[in-house]
């Protein structure tokens, strides 16, 4: 988790508890959105994200009046303060560091499994 964090805080130029806030909540929407079993073996790949996306989860019932999704996942990222350009930048880098870790044909299925993400690939 910590090489992850430390080269979106570098890549977006975000601070490193924004970076991990980040990645749980990207990580939470594409386990909830996503092809389950492709997205269970990307987190299975980064040590401490079940904990990024736990901690992310509970932001009590703001999320909860929010719904799910993509518009929700985007507004608790802009939440963090994280621009709309950031974002992108974060979802690029997210996607390198996936097709790293799983490969490109894995993570290609997570993009376009997952409704409204191919926007950012």
């Amino acid at each position: 988790m910590d090489e992850l964090v430390g080269q979106l805080a570098t890549k977006a130029g975000i601070d490193g508890a924004v970076a991990e806030k980040t990645i749980g909540i990207v990580l939470g929407f594409l386990r909830n959105e996503g092809p389950s079993d492709k997205v269970q073996a990307l987190i299975d790949q980064i040590p401490g994200a079940e904990a990024a996306i736990a901690a992310s989860s509970n932001s009590g019932g703001l999320s909860r009046l929010m719904g799910g999704g993509m518009m929700a996942a985007g507004t608790r990222l802009m939440a963090l303060g994280l621009t709309v350009n950031e974002i992108q930048k974060i979802a690029r880098e997210l996607f390198v560091f996936g097709r790293d870790k799983i490969g490109a044909d894995q993570m290609g299925e997570i993009i376009s499994g997952t409704p409204g993400l191919s926007q950012f690939a």
